[in-house]
């Protein structure tokens, strides 16, 4: 089995040397103390973890595959382990909000330890990286209620999230999409619809998914400007942040693709799901477009 080992002096020269970065996130707010001392400590902890830990994983994970049996989801041997190893070492937080447990680390250098979590073993990147895609939307546009009750623990690794966005006859063209958003008297909304290839969007690795879900209300607009963004836990949180009751959101059944088999693409079910909105109604396009650019990176 191919050995992975981090370009740590070639992400080092272009960082210090190219960039300047250490001048840059000091006239930055938020970022002064970030030194270069600490950005190599980052660098050369991440090197070791994802060599020795998570690049281990990547080929026997794609080998083994992610299963399904009777809609729970089931991640190769290893990952539960080394998922929670990442996020006890803070990794999944690393760019969070400070006010929620985060970092807030500079993106120039979180973008460097993603870069060796994709080459070490990129199902394990997307797990987490789709996590914090998720977070950096809410903490963006979500009410302040939803911020600490949700982000808190989405930083620490101890839940996870995913982007729902595709439906079977609506690609590209999310305009298309079908999914329902009924309001509620108590302010919540009745989630229900059908998202396909749901990178992360059911798995083991951790007790709660929060779905970052596309939808509809009855009276929207047509096209694009009708559509709402909610957050839909896969798991009901209570108001004093513990777990509560299972919601209406289920796995269907797990997608069939080419690769990167450790990782849990799925169909999801939504059926009445509680799920609360983020941001303004019909401009849900707006807040998703801030974990999609995030992904994109």
């Amino acid at each position: 089995m191919p050995e992975y080992k981090a370009p740590l002096r070639d992400m080092q020269f272009v960082l210090h040397e190219v960039f300047k970065a250490e001048q840059l996130w000091q006239s930055l707010p938020g970022t002064e103390e970030v030194n270069r001392e600490l950005a190599d400590a980052i660098l050369e902890e991440s090197a070791k973890i994802n060599e020795n830990l998570i690049a281990p994983l990547s080929q026997s994970g794609h080998e083994e595959g992610v299963k399904w049996d009777e809609g729970v989801v089931t991640t190769p041997k290893g990952y539960p382990e080394a998922f929670k190893q990442l996020a006890e070492g803070g990794w999944g937080g690393l760019s969070g909000e400070p006010d929620y447990g985060g970092q807030n680390m500079p993106k120039m250098l979180v973008l460097l330890f993603e870069e060796m979590l994709y080459s070490s073993n990129i199902a394990m990147g997307l797990y987490l990286t789709l996590t914090s895609g998720a977070a950096l939307a809410i903490d963006s546009h979500a009410s302040d209620e939803l911020k600490e009750k949700y982000l808190p623990n989405m930083y620490s690794g101890q839940w996870a999230g995913a982007m729902c966005l595709t439906e079977s006859h609506a690609g590209t063209d999310l305009g298309m999409i079908r999914t329902k958003a009924e309001p509620q008297a108590d302010g919540t909304y009745k989630i229900t619809g059908t998202k396909i290839f749901i990178t992360g969007g059911d798995h083991d690795l951790t007790e709660n998914v929060i779905h970052l879900v596309l939808a509809k209300l009855p009276d929207a607009p047509a096209g694009s400007k009708g559509i709402s963004l909610f957050l839909v836990p896969k798991v009901k949180v209570n108001d004093d942040g513990s777990l509560g009751e299972r919601n209406g959101v289920n796995c269907g059944s797990i997608e069939h693709k080419m690769g990167i088999n450790a990782s849990a693409t799925c169909v999801m079910n939504f059926d009445g799901a509680e799920g609360y909105l983020v941001g303004e109604i019909n401009r849900g396009l707006q807040g998703m477009f801030t974990m999609m650019n995030y992904e994109r990176l």
